[in-house]
C-alpha cells in the first residue's frame, strides 16, 4: 500500500510544502548562481526514471561556461568554482529536482537517476533500479554518496528496491541529513564513467 499510494501522496504534499515554505531560498539562490556563474541558472539533463521512461531533470548550475581558446569546454575540475563547491557539498544544487518530484518524473527517495547513455551496460539486475522512480537521494547516497563503487552502488540500489517500505525510506532521510551536514562522500569525478567501468570490467 505505501509503495503504490502513499508513497507518491506523500511526495506530492511534500514537494508542494518545501517549494512554497522556501520559496525564498530558491529566489536568493537563482540570484546568486546568475551573478556568480552566469545563465542559464537551471540546468538540465536528461535522465532515465522509473521503467526507464526519459525525463528532463533540474538542478541549479554548478560550473561556469569558461571555454579554451578552441572553444572547447574546460574540465569540470576548472569550471567548478569555491561557490559551486559549496552548492554541491551542501545539496543546495539539487533544490529544483522538488520540481521533477511534484511532476511524478521522481521520488523523494529512490535510486539516484544516472546518464541516458549507461543504460545499454546495464545487466538484468541492476535494472531493477528502474523499476522505481528516482530519488532526490537514495539508499546509496546516504551511505556515501560519489566516494563509494560502482558496484557498492548498485547493490545499495537493489537491496532499497527490494526492502522498499516506509520505516526505510525514514532511515534514508535520517542517514542523508546526516551525511548533508558532515559533508562526507562529496569527491570530484570520483568514478569513471560508467560505460568506461563497464567496458574495464568486460575486458
Amino acid at each position: 500500500m505505501y509503495k503504490h499510494f502513499f508513497k507518491r501522496l506523500f511526495d506530492i504534499v511534500l514537494s508542494l510544502l518545501v517549494i512554497v515554505l522556501f520559496s525564498w531560498l530558491y529566489i536568493i539562490l537563482a540570484i546568486l548562481v546568475r551573478t556568480k556563474l552566469g545563465s542559464p541558472i537551471i540546468f538540465k539533463q536528461q535522465r532515465p526514471g522509473k521503467d526507464e521512461k526519459i525525463f528532463g531533470m533540474y538542478k541549479f548550475r554548478s560550473m561556469t561556461d569558461e571555454k579554451d581558446e578552441n572553444g572547447n569546454l574546460l574540465p569540470d575540475e576548472v569550471r567548478l568554482t569555491s561557490f559551486g563547491k559549496k552548492l554541491r557539498a551542501t545539496s543546495l544544487d539539487e533544490l529544483p529536482e522538488f520540481f521533477n518530484i511534484l511532476k511524478g518524473d521522481m521520488s523523494f527517495i529512490g535510486p539516484r537517476p544516472l546518464l541516458v547513455k549507461y543504460l545499454p551496460y546495464y545487466n538484468d539486475r541492476e535494472r531493477l533500479r528502474h523499476s522505481v522512480r528516482p530519488g532526490l537521494t537514495g539508499y546509496a547516497q546516504a551511505h556515501g554518496r560519489n566516494a563509494i563503487s560502482w558496484e557498492k552502488k548498485f547493490e545499495y540500489d537493489i537491496y532499497y528496491v527490494e526492502h522498499l517500505t516506509f520505516l526505510t525510506d525514514v532511515k534514508v532521510i535520517i542517514d542523508t541529513i546526516k551525511t548533508v551536514l558532515s559533508h562526507d562522500g562529496v569527491v570530484l569525478n570520483a568514478l569513471p564513467d560508467f560505460d568506461e567501468y563497464r567496458k574495464a570490467q568486460n575486458k
